[in-house]
């Protein structure tokens, strides 16, 4: 049998918040994400990008739609998406320096072997950054 093509090719969370305009603004500033195209009139929906990821906002009017992981289940620690990197400490000191809401610093989780840390969008959605640790144990699939 040959090797298939790869079919997955890209993922995003998509997350509801409050004001799509702002949302987009703390994505571009302290996250360094790309300032993204915004659509509607007024605006309800945009994609940041960020290293090749994106992460999709959609207005809603009613705030209770918005509904992060860790607000259902009350553990603070509960992540709403995460994203793989290349240096935890690297990143976190530059969300550091843009103003990120910090939920935890870089620490080892020696459970699954990252390096990883946390912060919270203005709508209280968790995004975790991880990083394999160490270095060198990990091979690529």
């Amino acid at each position: 049998m040959g090797e298939q093509a790869q079919q997955i090719i890209g993922s995003a969370p998509y997350f509801f918040v409050s004001d799509v305009v702002k949302a987009a603004e703390y994505y571009r500033d302290v996250l360094g994400f790309a300032d993204p195209r915004v659509w509607g009139d007024p605006p309800e929906f945009c994609m940041p990008r960020r290293d090749g990821f994106i992460v999709m906002l959609s207005q809603v009017r009613d705030p209770s739609r918005i509904s992060p992981n860790g607000k259902i289940n009350g553990h603070p620690e509960t992540w709403d998406a995460y994203f793989w990197i290349n240096d935890a400490e690297a990143l976190f000191q530059e969300f550091m320096n843009r103003g990120a809401s910090v939920v935890y610093e870089p620490c080892i989780l020696e459970l699954y072997e990252m390096k990883e840390f946390a912060v919270r969008d203005l709508d209280g959605y968790v995004l975790a950054f991880g990083q394999d640790w160490p270095k060198s144990s990990r091979t690529s699939d």
